[in-house]
């Protein structure tokens, strides 16, 4: 595969590439047994790798001023199970012990992740080319309850207007 090329990717390491950019949003995060609720900015740098095959994510979120949240994400498609898959490192230190997995559905990209703290929905809403939502909930062991973490809407933004990363 030439690695300039994203010609010769699959269809689903294509929609992939609609998080590839340089993104600013604006974040509710609600209050959890993490932090305390109120509102956030963030900068999100997404870059495709090896041709296409990957999109590598950095998050970073900031409130009052100071970065409070760190993320580096890798998407990929796991051709054999047929689900896209995320490994995600942040800055609350958490090893994964497996990545968040799902599917796209209509225009939005959903992912699940459990572990032993509990389980993670992850949806990704692309409204246009240049804007999406973005909603992080949460389900602690034993519950069927859904809780709010993180919303946001996200608009692109010239990746020379992103400092820092």
């Amino acid at each position: 595969m030439n690695a300039g090329s994203f010609s010769s990717l699959s269809a689903d390491h294509q929609r992939l590439q609609a998080l590839v950019g340089a993104w600013r949003g604006e974040e509710e995060v609600a209050d959890t047994q993490w932090t305390d609720g109120g509102t956030a900015s963030c900068e999100v740098l997404a870059e495709a790798q090896f041709g296409g095959l990957f999109v590598v994510q950095r998050y970073r979120q900031r409130r009052d001023g100071t970065v409070s949240f760190g993320a580096h994400s890798v998407f990929g498609f796991d051709r054999q199970n047929s689900v896209v898959t995320m490994h995600q490192f942040d800055s609350m230190g958490f090893v994964p012990a497996s990545p968040a997995t799902g599917s796209w559905n209509g225009s939005a990209l959903e992912l699940l992740r459990s572990s032993h703290r509990g389980a993670a929905r992850l949806t990704y809403h692309f409204t246009t080319d240049d804007s999406y939502r973005m909603r992080l909930e949460f389900q602690p062991p034993g519950s069927a309850i859904w809780q709010d973490m993180v919303s946001g809407v996200y608009r692109r933004v010239s990746p020379s207007s992103i400092n820092g990363f």
